[in-house]
Protein backbone atom coordinates (compact mmCIF):
# COMPACT_ATOMS: atom_id res chain seq x y z
CA UNK A 1 0.00 0.00 0.00
CA UNK A 2 1.39 3.35 -0.91
CA UNK A 3 2.69 6.14 1.63
CA UNK A 4 1.86 9.24 -0.27
CA UNK A 5 -0.46 11.16 1.21
CA UNK A 6 -3.93 12.04 0.21
CA UNK A 7 -4.11 15.02 1.54
CA UNK A 8 -7.05 16.21 4.56
CA UNK A 9 -10.15 14.59 2.42
CA UNK A 10 -8.73 11.23 3.08
CA UNK A 11 -7.88 11.77 6.56
CA UNK A 12 -11.59 13.20 7.57
CA UNK A 13 -13.16 10.43 5.08
CA UNK A 14 -10.81 7.53 7.30
CA UNK A 15 -12.08 9.44 10.65
CA UNK A 16 -15.70 9.08 9.52
CA UNK A 17 -15.93 5.85 8.11
CA UNK A 18 -13.84 4.60 11.44
CA UNK A 19 -16.41 5.70 13.47
CA UNK A 20 -19.32 4.17 11.58
CA UNK A 21 -16.91 0.68 12.00
CA UNK A 22 -16.78 0.98 15.10
CA UNK A 23 -20.55 1.73 15.89
CA UNK A 24 -22.70 0.23 12.56
CA UNK A 25 -23.99 -2.89 11.72
CA UNK A 26 -22.65 -6.23 12.19
CA UNK A 27 -20.66 -7.42 8.69
CA UNK A 28 -22.19 -8.76 5.93
CA UNK A 29 -20.71 -12.70 5.65
CA UNK A 30 -22.96 -15.37 6.93
CA UNK A 31 -23.38 -18.88 7.41
CA UNK A 32 -25.48 -22.01 7.26
CA UNK A 33 -26.44 -25.13 8.87
CA UNK A 34 -26.42 -28.25 7.66
CA UNK A 35 -29.63 -30.72 8.05
CA UNK A 36 -27.25 -33.01 11.29
CA UNK A 37 -26.96 -28.82 12.78
CA UNK A 38 -23.45 -28.60 11.37
CA UNK A 39 -22.76 -24.81 10.98
CA UNK A 40 -21.37 -24.02 7.59
CA UNK A 41 -19.42 -20.50 6.89
CA UNK A 42 -17.68 -18.56 4.43
CA UNK A 43 -14.94 -16.40 5.58
CA UNK A 44 -13.90 -13.68 2.68
CA UNK A 45 -10.28 -13.49 2.55
CA UNK A 46 -8.97 -10.04 0.91
CA UNK A 47 -4.86 -9.71 -0.28
CA UNK A 48 -2.83 -6.89 -1.76
CA UNK A 49 -1.85 -7.48 -5.50
CA UNK A 50 -1.63 -10.92 -5.26
CA UNK A 51 -3.36 -12.29 -8.59
CA UNK A 52 -2.74 -13.60 -10.26
CA UNK A 53 0.98 -14.21 -10.07
CA UNK A 54 0.31 -16.50 -7.00
CA UNK A 55 -3.01 -18.03 -8.41
CA UNK A 56 -1.41 -21.55 -7.97
CA UNK A 57 -0.20 -21.01 -4.44
CA UNK A 58 -2.98 -19.59 -2.97
CA UNK A 59 -5.49 -22.05 -4.49
CA UNK A 60 -3.57 -25.37 -3.18
CA UNK A 61 -3.29 -23.41 0.34
CA UNK A 62 -7.13 -22.82 0.87
CA UNK A 63 -7.56 -26.23 -0.73
CA UNK A 64 -5.28 -27.65 2.02
CA UNK A 65 -7.27 -25.76 4.54
CA UNK A 66 -11.16 -26.20 3.57
CA UNK A 67 -10.06 -30.52 3.40
CA UNK A 68 -8.99 -30.12 6.95
CA UNK A 69 -12.34 -27.75 7.89
CA UNK A 70 -14.88 -29.16 5.62
CA UNK A 71 -17.32 -26.50 7.51
CA UNK A 72 -15.22 -23.22 6.67
CA UNK A 73 -15.28 -22.42 2.35
CA UNK A 74 -12.73 -19.35 2.19
CA UNK A 75 -13.69 -16.65 -0.77
CA UNK A 76 -10.40 -15.26 -1.72
CA UNK A 77 -10.40 -11.59 -3.26
CA UNK A 78 -7.39 -9.02 -4.42
CA UNK A 79 -7.02 -5.58 -4.62
CA UNK A 80 -4.46 -3.45 -6.23
CA UNK A 81 -2.31 -0.93 -3.68
CA UNK A 82 -3.95 1.99 -3.98
CA UNK A 83 -7.71 0.38 -3.46
CA UNK A 84 -7.70 -1.52 -0.53
CA UNK A 85 -7.80 0.73 2.04
CA UNK A 86 -11.25 2.49 0.59
CA UNK A 87 -12.71 -0.77 -0.74
CA UNK A 88 -12.45 -1.91 3.07
CA UNK A 89 -12.99 1.31 4.75
CA UNK A 90 -16.25 1.26 2.80
CA UNK A 91 -17.33 -2.17 2.30
CA UNK A 92 -17.35 -1.81 6.51
CA UNK A 93 -18.90 0.86 6.61
CA UNK A 94 -22.16 -0.26 4.27
CA UNK A 95 -22.56 -3.12 6.66
CA UNK A 96 -20.72 -5.97 5.19
CA UNK A 97 -16.79 -6.67 6.56
CA UNK A 98 -14.09 -9.25 5.09
CA UNK A 99 -13.05 -11.66 7.73
CA UNK A 100 -9.54 -11.38 7.23
CA UNK A 101 -7.67 -8.77 5.02
CA UNK A 102 -3.86 -7.93 4.29
CA UNK A 103 -2.19 -4.79 5.40
CA UNK A 104 0.29 -3.17 5.89
CA UNK A 105 1.85 -2.26 9.33
CA UNK A 106 1.03 1.28 9.00
CA UNK A 107 -3.03 1.11 8.23
CA UNK A 108 -2.94 -2.01 10.78
CA UNK A 109 -1.86 0.08 13.59
CA UNK A 110 -4.23 2.51 12.20
CA UNK A 111 -7.06 0.56 12.50
CA UNK A 112 -6.47 -1.48 15.54
CA UNK A 113 -5.90 2.61 17.22
CA UNK A 114 -9.85 2.93 16.31
CA UNK A 115 -10.68 -0.38 17.36
CA UNK A 116 -11.90 -1.45 13.56
CA UNK A 117 -9.91 -4.67 14.18
CA UNK A 118 -10.08 -7.81 16.49
CA UNK A 119 -7.23 -7.53 19.70
CA UNK A 120 -5.73 -10.88 18.54
CA UNK A 121 -4.51 -12.34 22.17
CA UNK A 122 -8.47 -13.37 23.03
CA UNK A 123 -7.46 -16.47 20.54
CA UNK A 124 -3.92 -16.56 20.52
CA UNK A 125 -1.82 -18.79 22.66
CA UNK A 126 1.70 -17.34 23.92
CA UNK A 127 3.28 -20.21 21.76
CA UNK A 128 1.74 -18.87 18.35
CA UNK A 129 2.52 -15.18 19.13
CA UNK A 130 6.48 -16.23 20.45
CA UNK A 131 6.43 -18.30 16.74
CA UNK A 132 7.20 -14.36 14.83
CA UNK A 133 10.50 -12.26 15.13
CA UNK A 134 9.25 -10.76 18.66
CA UNK A 135 10.02 -6.83 16.94
CA UNK A 136 7.93 -7.32 14.01
CA UNK A 137 5.26 -8.75 15.71
CA UNK A 138 5.19 -5.96 18.22
CA UNK A 139 4.95 -3.63 15.48
CA UNK A 140 0.88 -3.80 15.85
CA UNK A 141 0.68 -4.34 19.19
CA UNK A 142 -0.80 -0.99 20.75
CA UNK A 143 -1.32 -0.82 24.81
CA UNK A 144 -0.62 -4.38 24.84
CA UNK A 145 -3.07 -5.59 22.47
CA UNK A 146 -2.21 -7.44 19.18
CA UNK A 147 -4.01 -6.23 16.39
CA UNK A 148 -1.88 -8.13 13.42
CA UNK A 149 -0.25 -11.35 12.55
CA UNK A 150 3.04 -10.71 10.65
CA UNK A 151 2.70 -12.18 7.14
CA UNK A 152 5.47 -11.98 4.43
CA UNK A 153 8.21 -9.14 5.38
CA UNK A 154 11.62 -7.71 4.09
CA UNK A 155 14.11 -5.44 5.56
CA UNK A 156 16.27 -3.12 3.28
CA UNK A 157 19.26 -3.83 1.51
CA UNK A 158 21.28 -1.31 -0.50
CA UNK A 159 22.13 -2.11 -4.35
CA UNK A 160 24.56 -0.74 -6.24
CA UNK A 161 25.04 -0.39 -9.77
CA UNK A 162 28.36 -1.56 -10.38
CA UNK A 163 28.94 -0.21 -13.54
CA UNK A 164 28.46 3.46 -11.99
CA UNK A 165 30.51 3.10 -9.11
CA UNK A 166 33.34 1.69 -10.99
CA UNK A 167 33.30 4.95 -13.49
CA UNK A 168 33.38 6.98 -10.16
CA UNK A 169 36.14 5.61 -9.15
CA UNK A 170 34.55 3.54 -6.22
CA UNK A 171 34.85 -0.12 -5.57
CA UNK A 172 32.29 -2.20 -5.35
CA UNK A 173 33.59 -5.00 -2.78
CA UNK A 174 34.06 -2.63 -0.21
CA UNK A 175 30.86 -0.60 -0.12
CA UNK A 176 30.09 2.12 2.27
CA UNK A 177 28.96 0.89 5.84
CA UNK A 178 27.45 4.33 7.52
CA UNK A 179 25.15 6.89 5.77
CA UNK A 180 27.77 9.05 5.88
CA UNK A 181 30.09 6.72 4.11
CA UNK A 182 27.20 6.28 1.53
CA UNK A 183 27.14 10.34 1.57
CA UNK A 184 30.81 10.39 0.06
CA UNK A 185 29.91 7.83 -2.51
CA UNK A 186 27.07 9.65 -3.28
CA UNK A 187 29.12 12.62 -3.95
CA UNK A 188 31.96 10.91 -5.94
CA UNK A 189 29.42 9.43 -8.21
CA UNK A 190 27.86 13.01 -8.80
CA UNK A 191 31.49 14.44 -9.20
CA UNK A 192 32.64 11.87 -11.99
CA UNK A 193 29.39 10.91 -13.91
CA UNK A 194 26.57 13.51 -13.31
CA UNK A 195 24.79 11.11 -11.90
CA UNK A 196 22.87 11.32 -8.32
CA UNK A 197 23.21 8.79 -5.56
CA UNK A 198 19.94 7.91 -4.94
CA UNK A 199 16.29 8.54 -4.55
CA UNK A 200 14.16 8.45 -0.90
CA UNK A 201 10.73 9.12 -0.35
CA UNK A 202 10.01 11.40 2.91
CA UNK A 203 8.50 9.78 5.19
CA UNK A 204 8.88 9.48 9.33
CA UNK A 205 11.22 6.33 9.15
CA UNK A 206 14.39 8.67 8.31
CA UNK A 207 13.95 10.16 11.80
CA UNK A 208 14.66 6.81 13.86
CA UNK A 209 17.13 5.51 10.70
CA UNK A 210 19.15 8.55 12.37
CA UNK A 211 18.69 7.99 16.12
CA UNK A 212 15.51 10.48 16.42
CA UNK A 213 12.60 9.00 18.37
CA UNK A 214 9.00 9.97 16.78
CA UNK A 215 7.52 9.68 19.61
CA UNK A 216 7.73 9.33 23.62
CA UNK A 217 8.50 5.91 25.36
CA UNK A 218 4.18 5.73 26.29
CA UNK A 219 3.68 6.75 23.08
CA UNK A 220 1.36 9.89 23.88
CA UNK A 221 3.94 12.89 22.78
CA UNK A 222 5.74 13.90 19.74
CA UNK A 223 9.82 13.39 20.35
CA UNK A 224 10.97 14.52 17.26
CA UNK A 225 11.38 18.02 17.76
CA UNK A 226 15.12 18.53 18.82
CA UNK A 227 17.71 19.68 17.38
CA UNK A 228 19.31 16.35 16.40
CA UNK A 229 16.19 16.26 14.41
CA UNK A 230 17.25 19.59 13.00
CA UNK A 231 20.53 18.91 11.80
CA UNK A 232 19.62 15.66 10.19
CA UNK A 233 17.22 17.38 7.69
CA UNK A 234 19.81 20.48 6.85
CA UNK A 235 22.32 17.88 6.12
CA UNK A 236 19.55 16.00 4.12
CA UNK A 237 18.68 19.60 2.33
CA UNK A 238 22.52 19.83 2.13
CA UNK A 239 22.86 16.41 0.01
CA UNK A 240 19.50 17.20 -1.56
CA UNK A 241 21.54 20.78 -3.14
CA UNK A 242 24.16 18.87 -4.14
CA UNK A 243 22.67 16.40 -6.47
CA UNK A 244 23.85 13.10 -4.03
CA UNK A 245 19.91 12.82 -3.33
CA UNK A 246 17.32 13.54 -5.64
CA UNK A 247 15.72 16.54 -4.82
CA UNK A 248 12.01 15.07 -4.88
CA UNK A 249 9.79 12.92 -2.61
CA UNK A 250 10.10 9.66 -4.41
CA UNK A 251 7.82 6.63 -4.00
CA UNK A 252 8.57 3.67 -4.71
CA UNK A 253 7.62 3.71 -8.40
CA UNK A 254 9.78 6.65 -9.17
CA UNK A 255 12.83 5.05 -7.34
CA UNK A 256 12.23 2.11 -9.64
CA UNK A 257 12.42 4.57 -12.41
CA UNK A 258 15.18 6.43 -11.35
CA UNK A 259 17.65 3.38 -11.05
CA UNK A 260 16.41 1.36 -13.38
CA UNK A 261 17.23 4.51 -16.08
CA UNK A 262 20.89 4.45 -14.75
CA UNK A 263 19.81 7.85 -13.28
CA UNK A 264 20.87 6.60 -9.69
CA UNK A 265 23.48 4.79 -8.71
CA UNK A 266 22.24 2.89 -5.49
CA UNK A 267 18.63 1.62 -4.40
CA UNK A 268 17.81 1.70 -0.68
CA UNK A 269 15.11 -0.95 -0.67
CA UNK A 270 14.27 -4.66 0.00
CA UNK A 271 14.54 -7.89 -1.99
CA UNK A 272 11.35 -7.33 -3.99
CA UNK A 273 12.84 -4.30 -5.64
CA UNK A 274 14.78 -6.88 -7.91
CA UNK A 275 11.49 -8.20 -9.61
CA UNK A 276 11.13 -5.04 -10.94
CA UNK A 277 14.46 -3.75 -11.99
CA UNK A 278 14.66 -7.11 -13.79
CA UNK A 279 12.02 -6.03 -15.98
CA UNK A 280 12.43 -3.27 -16.72
CA UNK A 281 15.85 -2.92 -17.41
CA UNK A 282 18.06 -6.29 -17.44
CA UNK A 283 21.50 -5.21 -18.33
CA UNK A 284 20.99 -3.22 -14.89
CA UNK A 285 20.18 -5.72 -13.23
CA UNK A 286 22.99 -7.85 -14.51
CA UNK A 287 25.19 -5.23 -13.08
CA UNK A 288 23.38 -4.51 -9.49
CA UNK A 289 25.00 -6.23 -6.46
CA UNK A 290 23.31 -6.35 -2.61
CA UNK A 291 25.06 -5.26 -0.06
CA UNK A 292 23.79 -4.80 3.75
CA UNK A 293 22.53 -1.71 4.74
CA UNK A 294 24.66 1.31 5.42
CA UNK A 295 22.83 2.32 8.86
CA UNK A 296 22.68 5.37 10.48
CA UNK A 297 23.04 7.15 14.10
CA UNK A 298 20.15 4.78 15.40
CA UNK A 299 22.02 1.43 14.53
CA UNK A 300 18.07 0.04 13.37
CA UNK A 301 17.07 -2.98 11.05
CA UNK A 302 13.76 -1.99 9.68
CA UNK A 303 11.31 -3.64 8.32
CA UNK A 304 8.98 -3.48 5.86
CA UNK A 305 5.82 -5.97 6.65
CA UNK A 306 2.41 -7.40 5.47
CA UNK A 307 0.04 -8.47 8.26
CA UNK A 308 -3.27 -10.06 8.26
CA UNK A 309 -5.65 -8.72 10.54
CA UNK A 310 -9.31 -9.82 11.08
CA UNK A 311 -11.84 -6.89 11.20
CA UNK A 312 -14.06 -6.06 14.25
CA UNK A 313 -17.22 -6.55 11.74
CA UNK A 314 -16.23 -9.92 11.48
CA UNK A 315 -19.19 -12.25 12.11
CA UNK A 316 -16.54 -15.25 12.58
CA UNK A 317 -13.91 -13.93 14.51
CA UNK A 318 -12.65 -17.59 16.00
CA UNK A 319 -12.57 -19.02 12.48
CA UNK A 320 -10.99 -15.67 10.85
CA UNK A 321 -8.07 -15.72 13.42
CA UNK A 322 -7.08 -19.38 12.57
CA UNK A 323 -7.48 -19.19 9.00
CA UNK A 324 -4.84 -16.10 9.77
CA UNK A 325 -2.76 -17.83 11.78
CA UNK A 326 -2.31 -20.82 9.30
CA UNK A 327 -1.97 -18.86 6.56
CA UNK A 328 0.93 -17.39 8.49
CA UNK A 329 2.71 -20.34 10.11
CA UNK A 330 6.50 -21.25 9.36
CA UNK A 331 5.64 -24.33 7.10
CA UNK A 332 3.66 -21.72 4.37
CA UNK A 333 5.03 -18.52 5.28
CA UNK A 334 8.67 -20.62 4.29
CA UNK A 335 6.32 -21.83 1.04
CA UNK A 336 5.44 -18.39 0.30
CA UNK A 337 8.64 -16.75 0.60
CA UNK A 338 10.13 -19.28 -1.35
CA UNK A 339 7.66 -18.67 -4.03
CA UNK A 340 7.45 -14.84 -3.56
CA UNK A 341 11.06 -14.07 -3.10
CA UNK A 342 9.99 -12.50 0.23
CA UNK A 343 11.04 -13.12 4.07
CA UNK A 344 9.50 -14.99 6.71
CA UNK A 345 8.28 -13.27 9.59
CA UNK A 346 8.63 -16.75 11.99
CA UNK A 347 11.38 -17.58 13.31
CA UNK A 348 11.35 -21.14 12.13
CA UNK A 349 11.28 -20.18 8.83
CA UNK A 350 14.68 -19.17 8.75
CA UNK A 351 16.22 -22.04 9.79
CA UNK A 352 15.41 -23.40 6.31
CA UNK A 353 19.02 -23.23 4.25
CA UNK A 354 17.34 -21.31 1.75
CA UNK A 355 17.58 -17.95 3.79
CA UNK A 356 21.16 -18.70 4.21
CA UNK A 357 22.43 -20.26 1.29
CA UNK A 358 23.12 -18.38 -2.23
CA UNK A 359 23.79 -18.87 -5.77
CA UNK A 360 25.48 -15.89 -6.71
CA UNK A 361 22.00 -14.60 -8.15
CA UNK A 362 21.20 -10.73 -7.08
CA UNK A 363 17.85 -12.40 -5.74
CA UNK A 364 20.09 -14.77 -3.64
CA UNK A 365 22.48 -11.97 -2.37
CA UNK A 366 19.86 -9.98 -1.38
CA UNK A 367 17.71 -12.81 0.17
CA UNK A 368 20.74 -13.80 2.66
CA UNK A 369 22.15 -10.23 3.48
CA UNK A 370 18.27 -9.21 4.30
CA UNK A 371 17.29 -12.88 6.11
CA UNK A 372 20.59 -12.02 8.32
CA UNK A 373 19.08 -8.78 9.58
CA UNK A 374 15.73 -10.37 10.51
CA UNK A 375 15.89 -11.13 14.10
CA UNK A 376 16.70 -7.21 15.04
CA UNK A 377 14.29 -5.99 12.76
CA UNK A 378 11.43 -3.76 13.80
CA UNK A 379 8.70 -1.50 12.26
CA UNK A 380 9.62 2.19 12.72
CA UNK A 381 6.51 2.83 13.77
CA UNK A 382 6.05 0.35 16.59
CA UNK A 383 2.75 0.67 18.26
CA UNK A 384 2.33 4.09 17.00
CA UNK A 385 -1.61 5.08 17.87
CA UNK A 386 -2.97 6.76 14.56
CA UNK A 387 0.53 6.04 12.51
CA UNK A 388 -1.23 6.64 9.01
CA UNK A 389 -1.98 10.00 10.22
CA UNK A 390 1.00 10.45 12.11
CA UNK A 391 3.28 9.25 9.06
CA UNK A 392 1.61 12.30 6.36
CA UNK A 393 1.85 14.53 9.13
CA UNK A 394 5.57 14.38 9.10
CA UNK A 395 5.68 13.52 5.58
CA UNK A 396 3.95 17.02 4.70
CA UNK A 397 6.60 18.54 7.06
CA UNK A 398 9.49 16.85 5.35
CA UNK A 399 8.57 17.52 2.04
CA UNK A 400 7.88 21.78 3.08
CA UNK A 401 11.49 21.76 4.69
CA UNK A 402 13.07 20.04 1.77
CA UNK A 403 11.54 20.90 -1.31
CA UNK A 404 9.61 24.03 -0.41
CA UNK A 405 12.26 25.46 1.46
CA UNK A 406 10.21 26.45 4.66
CA UNK A 407 12.22 27.01 7.86
CA UNK A 408 13.13 23.43 9.52
CA UNK A 409 12.66 24.12 13.21
CA UNK A 410 9.52 26.47 13.09
CA UNK A 411 7.82 23.24 10.65
CA UNK A 412 8.97 20.85 13.24
CA UNK A 413 7.38 23.04 15.65
CA UNK A 414 3.81 23.20 13.17
CA UNK A 415 4.51 19.44 12.74
CA UNK A 416 4.91 18.91 16.81
CA UNK A 417 1.81 20.11 17.42
CA UNK A 418 -0.27 18.34 14.58
CA UNK A 419 1.16 15.24 15.97
CA UNK A 420 -0.24 15.89 19.77
CA UNK A 421 -3.13 16.44 18.26
CA UNK A 422 -4.00 13.41 16.48
CA UNK A 423 -2.58 11.55 19.25
CA UNK A 424 -5.43 12.92 21.37
CA UNK A 425 -8.24 11.39 19.03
Amino acid sequence: MPKKHKGLLLTFCCILLLSIITAGCGGGQSGSTDEAGNEHITLEFWTIALQPTFNDYFNTLIAEYEKDHPNVKIEWKDYPYDAITDKLLTSIASGGSPDVVNLNTEFASQMGSKGAVVDLNEYLSDEQKGAYFEGIFNSTVIDGKAYALPWYTGTEVLFINTKIAKEAGLDPSNPPATREELAEWGRQVKAKTGKAGYAQQLVSKLFPIEGVSILTEDKTAAAFNTPEAVAMINNMKKLMDEGVIIKEDANFTKQIQYYSGEQTAFQLGGPTFINFIKTAAPDVYKNTIAVPLPTGQGDLRLSNSMNLVVPAKSEHPKEAVEFAAFVTNAENQTSFSKAANTLPSTKASIQDPFFSETDGSLEAQAKVVSAQSLAKATDYMVGVPNAQDVNSAIARGLQNILLNGQDAQKTLNEVEQEVNGILQQ
